[in-house]
């Protein structure tokens, strides 16, 4: 199993519709309103050999409203 968080950064105005969406598509494990240059931090944990670059560009990056995100692969859980 592969965990990775993705940072979102949506239209003005359109976070809590950004985060509903990406609540109803069942993709992420955990999504969060933050402070800073992205409105969402949401974890996603998918299967081993899932290419995750495709994984954000056509699970995640198709959400609409969604402006720009940034990955960040972890490697291990404390």
């Amino acid at each position: 199993m592969q965990t990775f968080f993705v940072e979102i950064k949506c239209r003005l105005g359109k976070t809590y519709e950004v985060a509903s969406r990406l609540a109803d598509a069942e993709i992420a494990s955990e999504i969060h309103s933050i402070a800073g240059n992205f409105d969402i931090l949401a974890k996603f944990h998918v299967e081993d050999g899932v290419d995750i670059g495709h994984f954000v560009g056509e699970k995640v990056q198709v959400i609409p409203d969604i402006v720009d995100t940034h990955t960040i692969i972890t490697f291990k859980a404390f």
